[in-house]
């Protein structure tokens, strides 16, 4: 299958009255695509993708498609998003600590989802100390998080049944090493069915 091809099967994956952040509708991205146009329209299919709720197949064909493009982020982000859809969002504010202090980072986090720390979501051992859960990091809207920064970022857990307590407001910690890395507040928890 070509690039245009999936493409337009994963436009009909998309409602029509869908809209995405900047306005952009399915009938734009096939327009695009009419005109030869195939990384807009799979960077408006994408929006859509995540202003509306799409199923895994959508994600697959995206995914694809951006292989054969060798857009090798915007594919990791549809895998990615692929597996939110089986699996569940969870978005939260995350401020590193300061790089002087123990546990502070002294290079930026990539943000496209390579980084799997530990994280403090309150559970505690048999012995009393705290019971750590691996998850992925995905940093939102920029391709890395600075030593010190703060931004939104996208958690996927490993177990992600543990994390389905968790709700807005909540506060978790990252660890790479004992001391605390970084301390992050639940903004979106959601979890299929």
């Amino acid at each position: 299958m070509d690039v245009p091809e999936l493409l337009r099967r994963a436009a009909c994956h998309v409602p029509v009255s869908a809209t995405g952040e900047a306005g952009t509708t399915v009938a734009d991205a096939n327009e695009y695509l009419d005109h030869d146009e195939w990384e807009i329209a799979l960077d408006i299919l994408v929006e859509l993708g995540d202003a509306y709720r799409t199923e895994t197949a959508f994600w697959d064909l995206l995914a694809e498609a951006a292989r054969l493009m060798w857009l090798s982020r915007t594919e990791r982000w549809c895998h990615w998003r692929r597996a939110e859809v089986l699996h569940g969002v969870v978005r939260a504010d995350l401020q590193l600590v300061d790089p002087d202090v123990a546990g502070g980072r002294r290079t930026p986090i990539p943000g496209d989802g390579h980084l799997r720390p530990l994280w403090d979501i309150g559970d505690v051992t048999a012995a009393g100390d705290p019971d750590l859960y691996v998850a992925r990091l995905w940093v939102e809207a920029q391709p890395d998080l600075q030593p010190g920064g703060r931004a939104v970022v996208r958690l996927a857990p490993l177990s992600p049944q543990r994390w389905r307590r968790l709700v807005p407001g909540d506060v978790v910690t990252m660890h790479e090493q004992r001391p605390v890395a970084g301390i992050a507040t639940i903004i979106e928890s959601v979890f299929p069915g």
